[in-house]
């Protein structure tokens, strides 16, 4: 068998174990996710464009993430669900459909890293040197942060779908609901010792630099509140913050209890479940940790609707 599927181009998706029992609530609960991760995420990003008040580095910077979030989940999202529609047996995707779906995949969270990186620096720079913060977050600078964290993402995730495809394959199964590198990789039956390896490394590479950036900025943020001794500092430090670090730590707690599972495999489908959950959690709460912490968002949020409130 394996012999003759070798050079298939048709994969098959194990996806999610549902009955027929709970098959239409995961449906519906994970649709109305997804249809919130659209309206929530384009809608500030709408918002952050057309009100000038938010024309600022620290939130065109959050755009990017929202950006990040509903192209990764509108690659993702519409596949899984019309999977779970489907009988195990239909689940079928085409070789370079998967293979997109893993660029977007590692994608999507690989640039997390990089844009919250470039967010903490932001945090510093406004914090630690108030003064310069106008001078050196330019318009200039934040786009070129901003291609840098999509270039580089991109440089690194090309590299580690490009190992994956000069393998030859002797498997089908993809046994996630989406299509990974991991996932990707396990269909040869050649040496994939460099995939490993390589993979580990990236893994190592951005996660130490995400962790490290982020306390290195925060570190010094501290500092300077500290040696300050200013209550107005230490509150705005904490106003500006809290938001970016609540965003941090749930992208990084989504992603680590991914990461564990996959140790585990007798929970394989916790796993599968914690996979989705990584890419619609983050997505989800991101627009709502940062309109319910920023008063600017808020504001702006409240004159849009006044605006089209009719006159009396």
């Amino acid at each position: 068998m394996e012999n003759y599927t070798y050079k298939s181009l048709i994969l098959q998706l194990e996806g999610l174990t549902v009955t027929d029992t709970n098959k239409y609530p995961i449906f519906i609960s994970l649709l109305l996710t997804y249809v919130f991760i659209l309206i929530a995420n384009v809608g500030i990003v709408v918002l952050i464009w057309t009100e000038r008040s938010l024309h600022q580095p620290m939130y065109i910077l959050f755009c990017n993430l929202s950006i990040n979030d509903v192209m990764g989940n509108s690659l993702l999202v519409p596949r899984v669900l019309k999977d779970i529609l489907l009988p195990p047996a239909e689940r079928l995707i085409h070789y370079y459909e998967c293979v997109v779906q893993a660029f977007t995949t590692h994608m999507f969270s690989t640039n997390a890293h990089t844009v919250l990186m470039i967010m903490a620096f932001d945090r510093y720079v406004a914090i630690c040197n108030p003064l310069r913060y106008s001078a050196i977050m330019t318009g200039k600078m934040v786009i070129k942060l901003t291609v840098s964290a999509w270039v580089s993402s991109f440089v690194l995730v090309a590299i580690l779908l490009s190992l994956t495809l000069r393998l030859s394959r002797c498997r089908t199964l993809i046994t996630n609901p989406y299509c990974d590198n991991a996932s990707l990789f396990k269909l040869s039956c050649e040496d994939v010792n460099i995939n490993n390896v390589y993979g580990l490394t990236f893994t190592v590479v951005v996660v130490s630099s995400s962790i490290g950036s982020t306390i290195l900025s925060y570190s010094k943020i501290t500092a300077a509140c500290l040696a300050n001794k200013s209550k107005s500092m230490s509150s705005k430090a904490l106003k500006t913050c809290s938001t970016h670090l609540s965003l941090y730590l749930t992208m990084l707690f989504s992603g680590l209890v991914f990461v564990i599972l996959h140790r585990f495999p007798q929970y394989s489908e916790y796993r599968k479940i914690s996979a989705i959950l990584f890419n619609v959690v983050p997505a989800s709460l991101n627009p709502v940790i940062y309109g319910v912490q920023s008063q600017e968002i808020q504001k702006a949020l409240a004159n849009k609707l006044q605006l089209k409130k009719p006159s009396l």
